[in-house]
């Protein structure tokens, strides 16, 4: 009886040490594989250079009036607000308010985005989940490029982005960096303008 009793008593411990196991190495893999979503473009830099372009495309139907950011079950809005900002003019911001800026090595056609990799850490590529409302912004001006199998938001064809160096609604510390980044005018156009 004392065996059984031991034996059976290792049996339930054995069982939780192997799922301990298999849950932490599940874990470990879903941090390895998430870490190319974060921003980074490893797939992008060693595409063969024989991959098709990048196609702009229409973006959903905005919901209805009734829906707000981030509302209903399963589904996510972006919100993309024609803004008036001191020394810009009137600028594309973000459901938070923020700036969002185009690249000038960026191609608008087709639309083609090269910012990637280390880019991506300081430039954060505006990715679209499901739907996209708009106030002051031309709903027929607005698109998605294929950045890895997601949907990254284009304005006129321009890839958007934004600067993790505006920290508040209203910043707008990208526009004119490297001569090359500007906040994106509702037109698609770049802010030419300073502060």
């Amino acid at each position: 009886m004392r065996l059984l009793t031991k034996g059976t008593s290792l049996i339930p411990r054995r069982i939780v040490l192997s799922l301990v196991a298999g849950l932490a190495s599940t874990l470990l893999l879903g941090a390895c594989g998430s870490s190319n979503d974060a921003g980074t473009d490893n797939a992008a830099s060693v595409a063969p250079a024989a991959s098709p372009p990048a196609v702009s495309t229409p973006v959903a139907s905005p919901p209805s009036a009734g829906a707000s950011s981030g509302s209903g079950a399963g589904t996510t809005t972006t919100a993309v607000t024609a803004k008036v900002m001191n020394g810009l003019g009137t600028v594309v911001t973000d459901n938070n308010g923020k700036t969002l800026y185009r690249f000038d090595k960026d191609e608008p056609s087709p639309s083609k985005w090269t910012c990637k990799d280390a880019c991506t850490m300081t430039w954060i590529p505006v990715i679209v989940q499901d739907s996209v409302q708009t106030s002051g912004v031309a709903k027929s001006l607005l698109g998605t490029v294929h950045r890895n199998g997601r949907p990254q938001l284009t304005l006129a064809g321009w890839p958007l982005y934004r600067y993790v160096g505006d920290t508040a609604a209203g910043e707008a510390n990208g526009q004119g960096k490297d001569g090359e980044w500007y906040a994106v005018a509702p037109s698609g156009q770049k802010s030419a303008t300073t502060g």
